[in-house]
């Protein structure tokens, strides 16, 4: 692998990027409060990447998209390129359906064992529909040899195709080669939050004996695998108005079973907190119960901090291996494929799962000149 300068994801995406709260960063496009009462989606709600009413909504802004291009061509066909074949794997499926799009997907995740391509036909969700495909592989060069299927398949990439490109440990940290970097960009804000919020009383070898212990899949049922309210129990952990071993304890034995619960308990203990404590409680107690899935704000503002602070700052004579284990970085192979699909005329389109108060800078930040992730300019390195 060789470093290929500096660039941003905006190079190929340009705006067409929507975060978590589905507000578009191209103003042009309507964000989902605009749009609930056009695809029939009930006010208050903010449906999530593997649903299908996340790719209704998704549909509809490329629809808009493609609009915008005046090319006078409808979309007919969708490529996608993630990281995960379950969550990666059920967007894509459910947004050929709700598009009735024939569709293929590659999916990649880098791993040590010898190269492995595999294709997968999923089954159509609609009866006059092609079953779509998906290209499971374990290196990120094989995207260079996806062309020459989509020419097998008859696939054309052109004015009639919208290729959907992941954000997270795929166009940015690819996965199994640099996605450690976004991840300890998280626990940092993590620690930091907990740390400020703590003060003296922060422990740093309890927090990240907890927040690794409870990080695991085996808690996701009481976590729902959300770093807020991880970050939120580690908090309250750290106060010390419980402690680990009974929240593993009470989770074992089936006492325990959802973070709600858990927010509920500290509520009737919310007065034995320290004042600063409490009003973080509060607030994040009132997000909970209002369907926020990003309660814990200060947290994720850090975490927007974290992350920009590790994409670009290195030098460019930096060794690719440093490069790869300290700053976040563009997968080569994505940008390549991604320039020139849009070359041929294709519409790309960005997803991310990362909560918007973590992708884009607060007020005050822009005005010192952060940019949103998508537009912060970093390295790229790949094959």
């Amino acid at each position: 692998m060789r470093l290929f300068g500096r660039a941003s994801v905006s190079e190929f995406l340009d705006d067409f990027v929507v975060y978590r709260n589905l507000v578009p960063a191209d103003e042009r496009l309507s964000p989902l409060s605009a749009i609930r009462t056009d695809i029939g989606l009930a006010a208050g709600r903010l449906p999530r990447k593997s649903e299908p009413d996340y790719a209704r909504v998704i549909v509809h802004m490329i629809k808009q998209a493609q609009s915008l291009n005046a090319s006078g061509y409808e979309i007919e066909r969708l490529l996608y390129v993630g990281d995960t074949r379950l969550n990666d794997g059920t967007a894509f499926s459910n947004v050929c359906a709700a598009g009735n799009w024939r569709g293929l997907a590659f999916i990649a995740a880098e791993t040590d064992a010898p190269e492995n391509v595999q294709v997968i036909r999923l089954p159509s969700q609609r009866q006059d529909a092609d079953d779509p495909e998906l290209v499971l592989a374990n290196r990120w060069s094989a995207l260079y040899r996806f062309d020459a299927l989509c020419a097998e398949r008859d696939f054309a990439i052109d004015p009639s195709t919208a290729v959907i490109v992941d954000l997270d440990k795929t166009a940015l940290g690819a996965r199994g080669r640099n996605a450690q970097v976004i991840d300890q960009a998280r626990v940092d804000a993590v620690q930091m939050t907990v740390a400020d919020l703590l003060g003296d009383a922060f422990d740093p070898g309890a927090f990240r004996t907890a927040y690794d212990e409870l990080n695991q899949p085996e808690y996701h049922s009481f976590t729902a695998d959300n770093q807020d309210y991880l970050a939120y129990v580690c908090l309250i952990l750290g106060s010390g108005l419980f402690n680990l071993e009974q929240i593993i304890s009470d989770i074992g034995a089936g006492r325990l079973d959802t973070f709600e619960q858990f927010i509920g308990l500290v509520n009737r203990k919310s007065a034995a907190l320290e004042s600063n404590l409490a009003v973080i409680h509060t607030d994040i107690l009132s997000n909970v119960r209002s369907g926020d899935p990003t309660p814990f704000k200060s947290f994720r503002f850090n975490e927007y901090e974290t992350t920009v602070s590790r994409m670009g700052q290195l030098d460019d004579a930096t060794s690719v291996d440093e490069m790869l284990k300290h700053e976040i970085v563009i997968t080569q192979e994505v940008r390549s494929q991604a320039l020139k699909w849009r070359e041929r005329g294709a519409l790309l389109f960005g997803l991310s799962d990362k909560p918007d108060e973590a992708s884009v800078p607060a007020q005050a930040l822009a005005a010192k000149g952060y940019r949103a992730i998508h537009r912060t300019v970093t390295h790229a390195v790949g094959g």
